[in-house]
């Protein structure tokens, strides 16, 4: 079983802990765009929903095409 994150810890180690504090982290539970659990009134997230998300909104860099002057 994965460990269950609070909001802290999920801000803490997406690196938004200084800029937007917790704020973050609760948009996307309110926006339900991460997996989420609830502990009585307590909102976790396991480590596994939160590689997921950063998997699924990582940006591949696009190949440079070489121009043919012509």
């Amino acid at each position: 079983m994965d460990r269950l994150l609070t909001i802290k810890e999920v801000a803490e180690r997406r690196g938004t802990w200084e800029s937007s504090g917790e704020r973050f982290p609760r948009r996307l539970v309110a926006e339900r765009r991460i997996a989420f659990v609830k502990v009585g009134r307590h909102v976790r997230i396991t480590e596994s929903a939160l590689v997921d998300y950063v998997a699924a909104n990582t940006a591949q860099p696009r190949s440079r095409r070489l121009r043919s002057v012509a």
